[in-house]
């Protein structure tokens, strides 16, 4: 069974993802923290976030890993640990330029589709429903307002000694809103067959719950 996470920035997708993945037993494939791991490619090797070619050469001989931690899942790009740089300003605000080259996304769909083939799996970001598994058996489109979406990265950003103003991340998160919706390829929409959840006003236990929910009755 595939089940398709998608939706616009801090939204909880993540969050949410790893605890249905949890409670049905399933594989978590978070797909953003594949992007961002490119981003960070990018930026180690001193490339402009525009070079396709260049980001695709390095993206085609690196690997991407996730590792279960009691921490939560760690993010390997080869043997480095980039679970927290990849949450850093820098990628966060430039990951919307790197996903939106064809190439890259080409590669990194390719990728997902094989952690996905045959498998039951969870899997998070913004194009999941209508690009990469468009048959999965459950599509969920989850949104939250923007200033909600702002606290939550804000308190998050906090854990992580991570300092930037509320409003800063209420006009950061804006902006890679229309990024994303305004894409050529792949861009950030609502799948026909998903069914949206708004959760500005819902704990991640009752998002996690709707969805596990959702899921059972289309075993």
């Amino acid at each position: 069974m595939q089940i398709a996470i998608d939706g616009p920035s801090s939204a909880g997708k993540s969050t949410v993802a790893k605890l249905v993945a949890t409670e049905l037993n399933f594989i978590y494939c978070d797909t953003g923290a594949m992007y961002r791991a490119a981003t960070v490619l990018a930026q180690q090797n001193q490339l402009d976030y525009g070079d396709e070619e260049q980001i695709l050469a390095l993206l085609k001989q690196a690997t991407i890993k996730f590792q279960p931690a009691k921490t939560g899942q760690l993010v390997f790009l080869d043997d480095q640990d980039v679970t927290l740089k990849i949450r850093t300003p820098e990628i966060t605000n430039n990951v919307s330029q790197v996903s939106a080259l064809p190439k890259i996304r080409e590669e990194l769909v390719r990728q997902q589709r094989s952690i996905a083939s045959g498998n039951n799996i969870v899997m998070d970001g913004r194009d999941i429903g209508t690009t990469v598994l468009p048959d999965a058996e459950l599509k969920v489109f989850l949104i939250a307002s923007a200033n909600e979406r702002a606290r939550r990265r804000f308190e998050e950003n906090i854990t992580k000694g991570i300092q930037t103003p509320l409003a800063k991340l209420q006009e950061e998160i804006e902006l890679r809103d229309y990024k994303d919706s305004h894409r050529r390829v792949s861009p950030l929409t609502k799948a026909d067959d998903a069914v949206e959840i708004d959760s500005t006003h819902l704990s991640i236990e009752e998002v996690t719950q709707a969805i596990v929910k959702l899921a059972n009755e289309r075993k």
